[in-house]
């Protein structure tokens, strides 16, 4: 996939990748930055990769909040690169699991690596997500500390389960909706959550498009964050910055459903 080549970054952080509406990025030296994705289309992450690894070679030197590390293994993460600092291939082998493509990841672990730059683990665990689908929000012993005690913005829930339904092909069990929507916004509110730390050296977030999204994602836990959605159709209004990138062939996923 790797040998696929996108156009060359324009001026600054302009981003041309394969994509019919480039993105102005000008985004190093910002506190929060969160960078969506296609989980398996390449060239949204090469595209990305590029704006991320321009800004670095610039100066910046944010930390990197990943979607596909879950927060509890944090310290599994930091004894790795312990273990060998330099070898994004260890870290994956220790981190990794087949839920995630890792190949597509390798470039920005590699990138952190070669620049010092802090890994941030960034997700609820699928443990705690599903609590949250049985039993609701407070089933999270930090529900408090994340926020979600509170009552849950005007729309949120019904935004989300409508993300839900549609995302599963309209074939899920209505009574299931609801619960899969709250353990979205908790996964929201973590990584809203994690990043805080790091606002004074700037921090990334890489994770799905759904949750930078500024309507129903981490933005709404993180309001002064810059959201750069790289995505195969057109969102308008859905991020601060949009990069259509090109579609890629798949088989319908909602087929065998």
């Amino acid at each position: 996939m790797y040998k696929k080549i996108l156009p060359a970054l324009c001026a600054a952080l302009v981003l041309s990748a394969c994509a019919n509406s480039p993105v102005n990025a000008p985004f190093a030296g910002k506190s929060y930055v969160l960078m969506g994705e296609v989980h398996d289309n390449a060239l949204g992450h090469q595209a990305r990769f590029q704006a991320l690894e321009k800004a670095v070679k610039a100066g910046w030197r944010p930390a990197i909040a990943m979607e596909q590390f879950d927060v509890e293994r944090q310290a599994d993460l930091d004894q790795a690169r312990l273990e060998q600092p330099n070898n994004p291939d260890y870290l994956i082998q220790k981190m990794g699991g087949k839920r995630w493509d890792w190949p597509l990841y390798r470039p920005v672990i590699e990138l952190a690596m070669r620049y010092d730059l802090p890994i941030v683990a960034a997700n609820l665990s699928r443990q705690d997500a599903s609590k949250v689908v049985k039993s609701g929000l407070a089933a999270l012993a930090n529900a408090e500390e994340l926020g979600l005690t509170q009552p849950l913005p005007a729309g949120l829930l019904a935004a989300q389960r409508e993300e839900v339904r549609v995302g599963h092909c309209n074939k899920l069990p209505e009574n299931l909706l609801d619960g899969m929507a709250l353990a979205q916004i908790a996964r929201d509110a973590v990584m809203a959550k994690v990043m805080k730390p790091y606002q004074a050296r700037g921090v990334v977030l890489l994770a799905g498009n759904g949750h930078v999204r500024r309507d129903m994602g981490v933005p709404v836990w993180l309001p002064n964050s810059l959201s750069m959605g790289f995505v195969e159709g057109s969102k308008q209004g859905a991020f601060d910055q949009e990069q259509l990138i090109d579609a890629i062939k798949r088989t319908d996923p909602c087929a065998g459903l």
